[in-house]
């Protein structure tokens, strides 16, 4: 009987073990970070749970991360978007990128937003723009320059960061997360793996996200297909909008790599500075941590913010 017992208890711990390791690698491909809690070195101070945005008894939160070690010029200020399918709206996934950049001389704060099932478009729009509001408010206190503002995020991120991009004229979109009467603005942002046209996303055969984009708009093409146009980036695109630098697979599964083609081009009718980086053999989520492409995608988005964020 006892070494019955054994058995079964060694049994039932390596049954549980590999059901929480596929937990695990599940979410970590869901969500396209991994698992384990990212550090940041010594070179990077974070500032945590600052409350940027209210609506009723519903705060928001976002981690700031600063460079150590700072000069007397006040530095660029990046928001941080995490993907998700617009399903999740935590601000820890997307840590490493925030890191990465404070490495890298600039500001970032991860934010979390309202998300699906708590809430449907326009509000993680405007969330991201109170998140962009709030840095530019408290821009002084934390050594960042208020004129020189970017946005990243991948996939449901990229897709937010995007509309930061070519939406700041548009009042609609604007909330009322806190500081009303500061700019949205963004001077450059990079989208990775991100939904650009959401009408012909929805029907696309290599894209996995027409369940997820009914959901995130809270109604199908057919019920409101002005609703779907108002949340595609590609609709809003016009002289004054921010410069864009596409990230993309080629063999992406979940996002079809057309929709950043799409956006590419309607940047380049308005005679805006564009580029798109496309990546041979990368899974959607190519920015995740362990992913072999983590650094040169990195490095490419610092090259692109110190272009157009850091003054000459």
């Amino acid at each position: 009987m006892r070494r019955f017992a054994i058995a079964a208890a060694l049994i039932l711990f390596l049954v549980l073990t590999v059901q929480g390791f596929a937990r695990q690698r599940g979410g970590a491909r869901a969500s396209g970070v991994t698992a384990a809690p990212y550090q940041p070195p010594d070179t990077v101070e974070v500032v945590r749970d600052i409350v940027y945005a209210t609506y009723g008894n519903r705060d928001l939160l976002l981690d700031l991360y600063l460079p150590s070690e700072r000069g007397a010029e006040p530095i660029p200020g990046i928001v941080v978007i995490r993907g998700g399918g617009w399903r999740q709206g935590d601000k820890d996934g997307f840590a490493h990128i925030a890191g990465y950049l404070a490495s890298s001389d600039f500001a970032a704060v991860c934010v979390e937003y309202r998300a699906v099932p708590e809430a449907t478009f326009p509000a993680a729009v405007n969330d991201t723009k109170a998140a962009v509001r709030w840095l530019r408010a408290h821009a002084a206190e934390y050594g960042i320059n208020p004129a020189t503002l970017g946005a990243i995020g991948g996939s449901a991120g990229a897709h937010l960061a995007a509309m930061l991009a070519v939406t700041h004229r548009l009042d609609e979109l604007d909330g009322e997360g806190g500081n009303p009467n500061v700019s949205n603005r963004v001077q450059a942002v990079v989208a990775m793996a991100t939904p650009a046209d959401l009408v012909t996303e929805r029907v696309d055969p290599s894209s996995r996200n027409a369940a997820a984009l009914v959901a995130f708009l809270g109604a199908t093409y057919q019920e409101n297909p002005d609703l779907w146009v108002l949340a595609s980036p590609v609709s809003h695109v016009h002289p004054g909008a921010a410069p864009i630098l596409l990230m993309h697979s080629v063999a992406d599964q979940v996002v079809s790599p057309r929709q950043s083609v799409l956006l590419k081009e309607r940047y380049e009718k308005a005679g805006l500075p564009t580029e798109l980086v496309t990546i041979e053999a990368a899974p959607h989520a190519f920015w995740g941590r362990q992913r072999p492409w983590h650094d040169e995608v990195l490095d490419r988005a610092v090259a692109f913010f110190r272009t157009h964020l850091v003054p000459r």
